[in-house]
Protein backbone atom coordinates (compact mmCIF):
# COMPACT_ATOMS: atom_id res chain seq x y z
CA UNK A 1 0.00 0.00 0.00
CA UNK A 2 1.62 3.24 -1.17
CA UNK A 3 0.75 6.66 0.18
CA UNK A 4 1.00 10.04 -1.50
CA UNK A 5 2.79 12.96 0.08
CA UNK A 6 2.09 16.46 -1.24
CA UNK A 7 4.64 19.13 -0.32
CA UNK A 8 3.36 22.68 0.16
CA UNK A 9 3.87 25.40 -0.96
CA UNK A 10 5.74 23.84 -3.93
CA UNK A 11 2.96 21.39 -4.84
CA UNK A 12 5.44 18.54 -5.43
CA UNK A 13 3.89 15.09 -5.02
CA UNK A 14 5.74 11.84 -4.36
CA UNK A 15 4.87 8.24 -3.46
CA UNK A 16 5.95 6.58 -0.21
CA UNK A 17 6.05 2.80 -0.02
CA UNK A 18 4.79 0.85 2.97
CA UNK A 19 7.21 1.14 5.93
CA UNK A 20 9.32 3.75 4.11
CA UNK A 21 10.13 7.12 5.67
CA UNK A 22 9.02 10.31 3.98
CA UNK A 23 12.62 11.45 3.56
CA UNK A 24 13.81 8.09 2.21
CA UNK A 25 11.10 8.22 -0.47
CA UNK A 26 11.88 11.87 -1.29
CA UNK A 27 15.61 11.13 -1.75
CA UNK A 28 14.80 8.09 -3.87
CA UNK A 29 12.64 10.20 -6.19
CA UNK A 30 14.86 13.28 -6.33
CA UNK A 31 12.52 15.52 -4.33
CA UNK A 32 14.64 18.11 -2.50
CA UNK A 33 13.52 18.22 1.14
CA UNK A 34 15.80 19.80 3.76
CA UNK A 35 17.71 17.28 5.89
CA UNK A 36 21.00 16.53 7.62
CA UNK A 37 21.80 13.43 9.66
CA UNK A 38 18.95 11.05 8.58
CA UNK A 39 19.00 9.70 12.16
CA UNK A 40 16.51 11.80 14.12
CA UNK A 41 19.30 13.71 15.87
CA UNK A 42 19.86 17.06 14.11
CA UNK A 43 16.36 18.42 13.41
CA UNK A 44 17.20 19.78 9.93
CA UNK A 45 14.28 17.88 8.40
CA UNK A 46 11.63 19.12 10.88
CA UNK A 47 8.47 20.00 8.92
CA UNK A 48 4.79 20.68 9.60
CA UNK A 49 2.24 17.94 8.85
CA UNK A 50 -0.84 19.76 7.54
CA UNK A 51 -2.91 16.65 6.78
CA UNK A 52 -2.56 12.92 7.39
CA UNK A 53 -1.02 10.68 10.01
CA UNK A 54 2.50 9.35 10.53
CA UNK A 55 4.30 7.03 12.95
CA UNK A 56 7.70 8.16 14.18
CA UNK A 57 10.62 5.77 14.48
CA UNK A 58 13.38 6.23 17.06
CA UNK A 59 14.53 9.82 17.46
CA UNK A 60 15.78 12.14 20.17
CA UNK A 61 13.06 13.76 22.23
CA UNK A 62 15.03 17.03 22.32
CA UNK A 63 15.05 17.08 18.48
CA UNK A 64 11.26 16.73 18.30
CA UNK A 65 9.65 17.46 21.65
CA UNK A 66 6.26 15.97 22.62
CA UNK A 67 4.92 19.55 22.48
CA UNK A 68 6.14 20.00 18.89
CA UNK A 69 4.69 16.62 17.93
CA UNK A 70 1.35 17.69 19.38
CA UNK A 71 1.54 20.90 17.32
CA UNK A 72 1.84 18.79 14.16
CA UNK A 73 5.59 18.81 13.55
CA UNK A 74 7.32 15.73 12.15
CA UNK A 75 10.88 14.60 11.42
CA UNK A 76 10.66 13.39 7.83
CA UNK A 77 13.78 11.21 8.31
CA UNK A 78 11.95 8.91 10.72
CA UNK A 79 8.24 9.58 9.96
CA UNK A 80 6.41 6.77 8.14
CA UNK A 81 3.03 7.78 6.64
CA UNK A 82 -0.08 5.82 7.65
CA UNK A 83 -2.32 7.78 5.25
CA UNK A 84 -1.88 10.21 2.35
CA UNK A 85 -0.19 13.32 3.77
CA UNK A 86 0.23 17.02 3.09
CA UNK A 87 3.55 18.38 4.34
CA UNK A 88 4.60 22.00 4.73
CA UNK A 89 8.34 22.10 3.98
CA UNK A 90 10.79 24.29 2.13
CA UNK A 91 11.90 22.42 -0.95
CA UNK A 92 15.62 22.76 -1.58
CA UNK A 93 16.39 23.37 -5.26
CA UNK A 94 19.22 21.06 -6.25
CA UNK A 95 18.98 18.72 -3.24
CA UNK A 96 17.68 15.82 -5.31
CA UNK A 97 19.62 16.72 -8.44
CA UNK A 98 22.28 14.01 -8.34
CA UNK A 99 21.72 10.27 -8.18
CA UNK A 100 22.55 8.62 -4.85
CA UNK A 101 25.12 5.91 -5.68
CA UNK A 102 26.65 3.02 -3.75
CA UNK A 103 30.27 2.72 -4.80
CA UNK A 104 33.64 1.39 -3.70
CA UNK A 105 36.47 3.87 -3.02
CA UNK A 106 40.19 3.28 -2.56
CA UNK A 107 42.35 5.06 0.03
CA UNK A 108 44.86 7.12 -2.01
CA UNK A 109 46.50 9.15 0.75
CA UNK A 110 46.15 9.40 4.51
CA UNK A 111 47.71 12.39 6.27
CA UNK A 112 47.44 13.62 9.86
CA UNK A 113 47.76 17.42 9.99
CA UNK A 114 46.79 17.28 13.71
CA UNK A 115 47.08 14.51 16.30
CA UNK A 116 43.38 13.71 16.15
CA UNK A 117 42.53 14.73 12.56
CA UNK A 118 43.12 12.65 9.42
CA UNK A 119 42.81 14.06 5.92
CA UNK A 120 41.92 11.10 3.70
CA UNK A 121 41.75 11.16 -0.09
CA UNK A 122 39.58 8.42 -1.58
CA UNK A 123 39.84 7.50 -5.24
CA UNK A 124 36.48 7.14 -6.99
CA UNK A 125 35.79 4.38 -9.53
CA UNK A 126 36.40 5.59 -13.08
CA UNK A 127 33.25 3.78 -14.24
CA UNK A 128 30.81 5.82 -12.14
CA UNK A 129 30.18 9.52 -12.49
CA UNK A 130 29.86 10.57 -8.85
CA UNK A 131 28.33 14.07 -8.71
CA UNK A 132 27.57 16.22 -5.68
CA UNK A 133 27.15 19.78 -4.44
CA UNK A 134 30.00 21.34 -2.43
CA UNK A 135 28.89 20.88 1.21
CA UNK A 136 27.19 17.47 0.81
CA UNK A 137 28.32 14.25 2.53
CA UNK A 138 28.77 10.52 1.96
CA UNK A 139 28.02 7.61 4.29
CA UNK A 140 30.47 4.75 4.76
CA UNK A 141 28.81 1.35 5.02
CA UNK A 142 30.73 -0.67 7.61
CA UNK A 143 30.96 -4.46 7.65
CA UNK A 144 28.18 -4.80 10.22
CA UNK A 145 25.89 -2.56 8.13
CA UNK A 146 26.23 0.49 10.40
CA UNK A 147 27.02 3.81 8.75
CA UNK A 148 29.24 6.82 9.37
CA UNK A 149 28.83 10.19 7.64
CA UNK A 150 31.58 12.54 6.41
CA UNK A 151 31.42 15.66 4.27
CA UNK A 152 33.43 16.11 1.12
CA UNK A 153 36.10 18.76 1.75
CA UNK A 154 36.79 19.43 -1.92
CA UNK A 155 34.41 20.95 -4.46
CA UNK A 156 33.22 18.76 -7.36
CA UNK A 157 35.36 20.63 -9.94
CA UNK A 158 38.41 19.90 -7.79
CA UNK A 159 38.51 16.09 -7.67
CA UNK A 160 41.87 15.88 -9.46
CA UNK A 161 43.27 13.03 -11.58
CA UNK A 162 42.41 10.30 -10.84
CA UNK A 163 39.19 11.69 -9.30
CA UNK A 164 39.17 11.57 -5.50
CA UNK A 165 37.14 13.03 -2.66
CA UNK A 166 38.86 14.54 0.38
CA UNK A 167 37.48 13.89 3.87
CA UNK A 168 38.49 15.28 7.27
CA UNK A 169 38.05 12.66 10.00
CA UNK A 170 38.37 13.42 13.71
CA UNK A 171 39.42 10.56 15.97
CA UNK A 172 36.73 9.67 18.51
CA UNK A 173 38.57 7.21 20.81
CA UNK A 174 36.53 4.02 21.01
CA UNK A 175 34.74 4.93 17.77
CA UNK A 176 34.22 1.87 15.57
CA UNK A 177 35.19 3.66 12.35
CA UNK A 178 37.67 6.29 13.55
CA UNK A 179 39.70 3.78 15.61
CA UNK A 180 40.15 1.90 12.32
CA UNK A 181 41.14 5.09 10.43
CA UNK A 182 43.72 6.02 13.07
CA UNK A 183 44.86 2.47 13.75
CA UNK A 184 44.89 -0.05 10.92
CA UNK A 185 43.72 1.79 7.79
CA UNK A 186 46.34 2.07 5.06
CA UNK A 187 46.70 3.22 1.47
CA UNK A 188 44.94 1.07 -1.15
CA UNK A 189 42.29 -0.12 1.37
CA UNK A 190 38.78 -0.28 -0.11
CA UNK A 191 35.83 1.43 1.61
CA UNK A 192 32.18 1.13 0.59
CA UNK A 193 30.27 4.37 0.51
CA UNK A 194 26.93 5.85 -0.55
CA UNK A 195 26.01 9.40 -1.47
CA UNK A 196 25.68 12.25 -2.00
CA UNK A 197 23.39 13.22 0.88
CA UNK A 198 22.36 16.43 2.60
CA UNK A 199 20.82 19.81 1.82
CA UNK A 200 23.80 21.82 3.14
CA UNK A 201 25.33 23.57 0.13
CA UNK A 202 25.75 27.03 -1.35
CA UNK A 203 22.59 28.85 -2.44
CA UNK A 204 24.04 30.27 -5.64
CA UNK A 205 20.97 32.33 -6.62
CA UNK A 206 21.51 34.81 -3.75
CA UNK A 207 23.77 37.87 -3.72
CA UNK A 208 23.68 38.34 0.06
CA UNK A 209 26.94 38.56 2.02
CA UNK A 210 27.88 35.15 3.44
CA UNK A 211 28.99 34.13 6.89
CA UNK A 212 30.76 30.76 6.97
CA UNK A 213 30.94 29.35 10.49
CA UNK A 214 32.89 26.20 11.35
CA UNK A 215 33.97 24.41 14.50
CA UNK A 216 36.61 21.66 14.41
CA UNK A 217 36.30 19.35 11.38
CA UNK A 218 33.09 21.17 10.47
CA UNK A 219 35.64 23.07 8.39
CA UNK A 220 35.50 20.26 5.77
CA UNK A 221 32.28 21.21 3.91
CA UNK A 222 33.04 24.91 4.45
CA UNK A 223 36.36 24.37 2.61
CA UNK A 224 34.45 22.77 -0.28
CA UNK A 225 32.08 25.76 -0.36
CA UNK A 226 35.03 28.20 -0.46
CA UNK A 227 36.50 26.25 -3.41
CA UNK A 228 33.11 26.51 -5.11
CA UNK A 229 32.94 30.28 -4.45
CA UNK A 230 36.38 30.68 -6.02
CA UNK A 231 35.47 28.48 -9.00
CA UNK A 232 32.35 30.57 -9.73
CA UNK A 233 34.32 33.82 -9.17
CA UNK A 234 31.55 35.05 -6.85
CA UNK A 235 32.01 38.57 -5.54
CA UNK A 236 29.68 38.26 -2.52
CA UNK A 237 31.45 39.45 0.64
CA UNK A 238 32.30 36.29 2.61
CA UNK A 239 33.59 35.96 6.17
CA UNK A 240 34.93 32.67 7.52
CA UNK A 241 34.99 32.13 11.29
CA UNK A 242 36.71 28.91 12.35
CA UNK A 243 36.46 27.99 16.02
CA UNK A 244 38.78 25.44 17.63
CA UNK A 245 40.18 24.72 21.09
CA UNK A 246 43.90 25.38 20.52
CA UNK A 247 46.11 26.39 17.59
CA UNK A 248 46.98 22.76 16.71
CA UNK A 249 43.25 22.14 16.06
CA UNK A 250 43.30 24.70 13.23
CA UNK A 251 44.64 21.86 11.11
CA UNK A 252 44.38 23.74 7.77
CA UNK A 253 45.12 27.24 9.11
CA UNK A 254 47.63 27.94 6.31
CA UNK A 255 45.12 26.85 3.67
CA UNK A 256 42.55 29.30 5.08
CA UNK A 257 45.12 32.14 5.25
CA UNK A 258 46.15 31.51 1.63
CA UNK A 259 42.50 31.39 0.47
CA UNK A 260 41.80 34.73 2.18
CA UNK A 261 44.94 36.24 0.61
CA UNK A 262 43.89 34.98 -2.83
CA UNK A 263 40.19 35.89 -2.72
CA UNK A 264 39.59 39.63 -2.37
CA UNK A 265 36.08 39.14 -0.90
CA UNK A 266 37.04 36.51 1.71
CA UNK A 267 37.97 37.40 5.29
CA UNK A 268 39.26 34.69 7.67
CA UNK A 269 38.89 34.98 11.44
CA UNK A 270 40.12 32.04 13.56
CA UNK A 271 38.83 31.87 17.14
CA UNK A 272 40.33 29.71 19.90
CA UNK A 273 38.32 28.73 22.99
CA UNK A 274 41.23 27.27 25.00
CA UNK A 275 44.55 28.53 23.57
CA UNK A 276 47.60 26.93 25.16
CA UNK A 277 50.47 29.05 26.56
CA UNK A 278 52.78 27.66 23.86
CA UNK A 279 50.37 28.86 21.16
CA UNK A 280 51.39 32.46 21.96
CA UNK A 281 47.97 33.29 20.55
CA UNK A 282 47.22 36.97 19.94
CA UNK A 283 44.03 36.39 17.89
CA UNK A 284 40.41 36.08 18.94
CA UNK A 285 39.37 33.88 21.86
CA UNK A 286 36.09 32.56 23.29
CA UNK A 287 33.11 30.90 21.62
CA UNK A 288 33.17 31.28 17.87
CA UNK A 289 29.51 32.26 17.43
CA UNK A 290 29.91 34.98 20.07
CA UNK A 291 32.86 36.41 18.12
CA UNK A 292 30.51 36.68 15.13
CA UNK A 293 27.90 38.50 17.23
CA UNK A 294 30.50 40.97 18.49
CA UNK A 295 31.60 41.75 14.92
CA UNK A 296 28.25 41.53 13.13
CA UNK A 297 25.45 42.52 15.54
CA UNK A 298 23.04 42.90 12.61
CA UNK A 299 22.79 39.81 10.37
CA UNK A 300 19.47 40.80 8.80
CA UNK A 301 21.00 40.97 5.30
CA UNK A 302 23.24 37.88 5.56
CA UNK A 303 23.19 34.19 4.72
CA UNK A 304 24.81 31.90 7.30
CA UNK A 305 26.37 28.48 6.63
CA UNK A 306 27.24 26.79 9.93
CA UNK A 307 28.87 23.42 10.37
CA UNK A 308 30.36 21.52 13.30
CA UNK A 309 29.43 20.43 16.80
CA UNK A 310 25.66 20.42 17.51
CA UNK A 311 26.09 22.74 20.51
CA UNK A 312 27.79 25.39 18.34
CA UNK A 313 25.25 25.06 15.51
CA UNK A 314 22.26 25.20 17.90
CA UNK A 315 23.66 28.19 19.85
CA UNK A 316 24.45 30.09 16.65
CA UNK A 317 21.00 29.42 15.19
CA UNK A 318 19.20 30.50 18.36
CA UNK A 319 21.30 33.63 19.04
CA UNK A 320 21.68 34.87 15.45
CA UNK A 321 17.91 34.71 14.88
CA UNK A 322 16.85 36.07 18.29
CA UNK A 323 19.58 38.70 18.83
CA UNK A 324 21.07 39.57 15.42
CA UNK A 325 17.92 39.72 13.25
CA UNK A 326 19.02 36.87 10.98
CA UNK A 327 16.02 35.60 8.97
CA UNK A 328 15.46 32.01 10.12
CA UNK A 329 15.32 30.72 6.54
CA UNK A 330 18.81 32.12 5.82
CA UNK A 331 20.50 29.85 8.39
CA UNK A 332 21.84 26.73 6.68
CA UNK A 333 23.50 24.14 8.86
CA UNK A 334 25.07 20.73 9.09
CA UNK A 335 25.31 19.43 12.66
CA UNK A 336 28.12 16.89 13.02
CA UNK A 337 26.20 14.45 15.21
CA UNK A 338 28.43 11.66 16.50
CA UNK A 339 27.12 8.21 17.42
CA UNK A 340 27.14 9.37 21.05
CA UNK A 341 24.99 12.39 20.12
CA UNK A 342 22.52 10.19 18.25
CA UNK A 343 22.04 7.82 21.15
CA UNK A 344 22.46 10.33 23.95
Amino acid sequence: MNFQVTVQPSGRVFEVERDETMLGAAIRQGVGLPYGCRDGACGSCKSKLLEGRVIHGAHQSKTLTPLEEEAGYVLTCCATPQTDCVLEARTVPGAGEFAVLKLPSRVMTLEKPAGDVAVVRLQLPATQNFQFHAGQYVEFILRDGSRRSYSMANAPHNLGTPPAVELHIRHMPGGKFTDHVFGTMKEKDILRMEGPFGSFFLREDSDKPMLLLASGTGFAPIKAIIERIEHLALTRPTTLYWGCRSKADLYLHDWALEAAARLPNLTYIPVLSEPKPEDAWTGRTGFVHQAVMADLPDLSGHQVYACGAPIMVDSAHRDFVSQCNLPDEEFYADSFTSEADKHG
